[in-house]
C-alpha cells in the first residue's frame, strides 16, 4: 500500500503540482481513506519528502567513455522533453512551489543538483580536465537552462543546443571530441 500511495503521489505531484494536490485527492485516486494514507505517511510533508527521495536517482554505472556519458545527458534530456508528460525538474518545481524556506525540500533539491554536478566532475577528472569543478558547474547550468528553455518554449531542440554548448566547453577544456581533436586543435 505504501508503494501504491507513493506511486500515485508521484504522478499527481509531478503532473498537477504539490500544492494543488491534497492528501484527500491522493487517497481518493487510490480508493483508500485519508486515515490509511496517514498510517503510512503521517503528514503531507513526509509524503512530499518521500516523493522527492523517489525521484532522486543517480546515473547508473556505464562502460561508455566519459565524453559519451556527458553528452548522452543531453540526448536523454531531449527524449524527456519530447515525452508527453514532461513538466521540468521535480526538485526545482518543489522549491518553486513550496519556497526556499522549506528546508527539507530545499535540502533534497540541493543534494540532487549537487549529485549531478559531482557526477559530471568525476567524469571530467577521468578526462584530465584541469578545472573539473568549474566545468562541472557549467555543464550543470546547461542542463538546468535547457530544462527551463524547453518548459518556456515547448521545444525539445533546446537540449541539442545545450549539447552543442557542452561540446564547445569540453573542447575548450582540451577534451577530445570524436575525430581525435579538441576544438582548440581545430582553430
Amino acid at each position: 500500500m505504501k508503494a501504491r500511495i507513493l506511486e500515485t503521489a508521484d504522478l499527481l505531484f509531478y503532473q498537477r503540482g504539490i500544492r494543488a494536490v491534497g492528501v484527500d485527492t491522493i487517497a481518493a485516486e487510490i480508493g483508500i481513506s485519508k486515515r490509511t494514507l496517514y498510517n503510512h505517511f503521517p503528514s503531507k510533508d513526509e509524503l512530499i519528502a518521500a516523493y522527492l527521495a523517489g525521484r532522486f536517482t543517480k546515473a547508473p554505472p556505464s562502460d561508455k567513455p566519459p565524453v559519451e556519458q556527458i553528452l548522452g545527458t543531453f540526448d536523454r534530456l531531449e527524449r524527456g522533453f519530447a515525452s508527453k508528460g514532461f513538466r521540468g525538474c521535480p526538485f526545482v518545481n518543489a522549491v518553486a512551489e513550496l519556497g526556499a524556506e522549506d528546508r527539507s525540500v530545499r535540502k533534497i533539491a540541493v543534494a540532487f543538483k549537487e549529485s549531478r554536478r559531482l557526477w559530471f566532475r568525476d567524469l571530467l577528472k577521468q578526462l584530465g580536465v584541469a578545472d573539473a569543478e568549474g566545468l562541472a558547474t557549467q555543464l550543470t547550468l546547461l542542463v538546468d537552462g535547457a530544462i527551463a528553455q524547453d518548459l518556456v518554449r515547448n521545444d525539445p531542440s533546446m537540449a541539442r543546443a545545450a549539447k552543442q554548448a557542452a561540446k564547445v566547453l569540453l573542447g575548450n577544456a582540451g577534451v577530445m571530441l570524436g575525430e581525435g581533436k579538441s576544438s582548440r586543435d581545430s582553430k
